[in-house]
């Protein structure tokens, strides 16, 4: 009985704790280490959603992006860099995934009223969303981060046309544009250190967010010119209600911290000890040659000077191959038809020029751990983890002043075209510590306004060093600069987007072939049908550009 009883008694000790219990049941489900996203502090998701975006970027403009716009060339691991060999593995879920957190980072801000993290959810939505546009086309938009409401709807979404999905951009931004245009002091729970862009300024929110206004009305310029042209002069003639990024203390930029890998420079040697990602990429002879013609105090602070310059003798005995006083002298029957860039300052790697791109400028070391000295690296400070200069760079004032000359050579009233263009040329020199030179610079032969597009958009493609992406698409859109692919690139001109990945052919096959159905086949893409990077998207079609 006394054992009955003992059961008894701690049965009743357990109900009694369960039903003590029973209301705390949801707090046990919460974990103490985590974040729940219905009670996230939106301060808290910026932070991922500005750095992870920021590298993203980077990542495209400052790798495979500048092999596009031959800023830069590869001499190992070369294919996608130079060629344009690129298949079809080429995502988007990264994009999406930061798409995702910045959708929570909105809707803990409108639940909370904070307009201000509002406005940059806002700003960030529209440069995720226009990348993706911008490098695939047609995407899922209206439809999209919606998975975790059921429905085969938004599990495999539709995919909105390129044109919708600018529209809403535009719309998004001039939203933000109102929801950032307090001043600071208005707003409630801004978190300095958090915002890794501005340290939580508006004022410099709203001209980020005017100034991609103006990059998506100029980015569809040749498709819709009246609504471009009302949209940019609407902002150009009230800048006081539309501010906008108009010199380089405003520029959109993310410093590197390095602290680690993930955080620091992407072809540093400090954690990448074999330095390869730094040793493979070569500056590209596309850019090197203009920017040497006027004298452009640039290329000294991005590329380092050959290590071993080539000179080509006639007066030398036949067979002549020896270094003399830190130059590799050679008789002309060494040489024999094989091009050569002798100049003893900067040699930049030609565009595709081979299937061993190492060997070129008689590299004595051919192959994919080459050390070639006769052709230009980058500076010594892109081994850096960090530095002054080592930033992702968003959008700038350079940039906005490109496309407000364009805008004025186009005859649209935002003002002159050469003060215009006069200011990008001065941004661009102010960003990368050279403003001291730009009186010399700008009365260079080449570099003085000539009223022609050509050399803005020329010094707009300079401009935008290891953010090169902005480049490609102004390309697409123009055919300027006129670039042509190298001997050894897999198609005979410029590709235009990115090819839709595998997984997302597989997975939301319906919407992805009615998005391809839509691209507009060319003689470059004929080999790999309409899926390829080298059909033309809404954007250029019908516009006879960039080919």
């Amino acid at each position: 009985m006394k054992t009955q009883s003992k059961k008894i008694i701690a049965c009743l000790g357990i109900l009694t704790t369960l039903l003590v219990s029973c209301k705390d049941l949801t707090e046990l489900n919460v974990n103490p280490n985590g974040v729940q996203a219905g009670a996230v502090n939106p301060n808290l998701i910026m932070p991922t959603v500005l750095t992870e975006t920021a590298k993203l970027y980077t990542n495209l403009g400052f790798q495979d992006i500048a092999g596009v716009v031959q800023h830069t060339q590869k001499d190992a691991w070369f294919n996608g860099h130079n060629d344009y060999d690129w298949g079809g593995d080429q995502s988007w879920t990264p994009y999406y995934d930061q798409l995702r957190n910045n959708e929570l980072l909105y809707k803990r801000a409108v639940e909370q009223n904070l307009e201000f993290q509002q406005g940059v959810a806002l700003v960030m939505k529209s440069y995720l969303f226009g990348l993706i546009a911008d490098l695939w086309g047609d995407a899922p938009y209206t439809n999209a981060l919606k998975g975790e409401q059921g429905g085969t709807e938004y599990i495999a979404p539709k995919y909105d046309d390129q044109g919708t999905i600018y529209a809403g951009i535009l719309a998004d931004l001039e939203k933000a544009n109102t929801l950032l245009s307090k001043p600071k002091s208005a707003y409630s729970s801004i978190v300095e250190n958090v915002d890794v862009y501005y340290a939580g300024d508006p004022t410099k929110w709203q001209k980020f967010a005017n100034s991609l206004r103006l990059r998506y009305f100029m980015r569809i310029s040749a498709k819709q010119p009246d609504i471009a042209k009302a949209g940019i002069e609407k902002i150009m003639a009230n800048l006081a209600q539309n501010p906008i990024i108009d010199d380089a203390s405003a520029d959109a930029t993310m410093a590197y911290v390095g602290n680690n890998a993930n955080d620091a420079w992407p072809s540093n040697t400090v954690f990448d000890i074999s330095g390869s990602n730094y040793r493979r990429i070569k500056m590209g002879a596309t850019l090197v040659k203009p920017m040497q013609a006027t004298n452009d105090p640039r290329l000294a602070i991005w590329a380092k000077k050959v290590e071993v310059p080539l000179s080509v003798d006639a007066t030398l005995p036949a067979g002549t191959d020896k270094i003399v006083n830190g130059i590799r002298l050679l008789s002309p029957d060494k040489v024999g038809n094989t091009p050569i860039d002798t100049d003893p300052n900067y040699v930049g790697l030609p565009a595709s020029v081979s299937q061993l791109p190492s060997t070129y400028n008689f590299n004595p070391t051919p192959g994919q751990t080459s050390v070639n000295p006769h052709v230009s690296y980058l500076n010594e400070i892109y081994m850096q983890a960090k530095g002054t200069l080592l930033k992702a760079r968003l959008i700038s004032a350079a940039e906005v002043r490109f496309i407000l000359a364009e805008a004025a050579q186009k005859g649209w009233s935002v003002g002159d075209a050469k003060t215009h263009y006069e200011a990008g040329v001065r941004a661009s020199l102010t960003a990368w510590g050279l403003a001291s030179s730009y009186n010399a610079f700008i009365a260079q032969k080449g570099v003085a306004y000539d009223g022609t597009l050509a050399q803005v958009m020329g010094q707009k493609w300079i401009a935008s060093w290891t953010s090169a992406t902005e480049s490609w698409f102004d390309y697409r859109r123009t055919g300027l600069p006129a670039l042509s692919s190298g001997p050894a690139a897999k198609r005979k001109a410029i590709p235009l987007r990115f090819y839709y990945m595998r997984d997302e052919l597989n997975l939301n096959k319906a919407n992805s072939a009615a998005a391809i159905e839509k691209l507009e086949m060319t003689t470059n893409s004929q080999s790999d049908g309409k899926n390829s990077a080298w059909s033309k998207p809404w954007v250029v079609q019908g516009t006879g550009k960039p080919w």
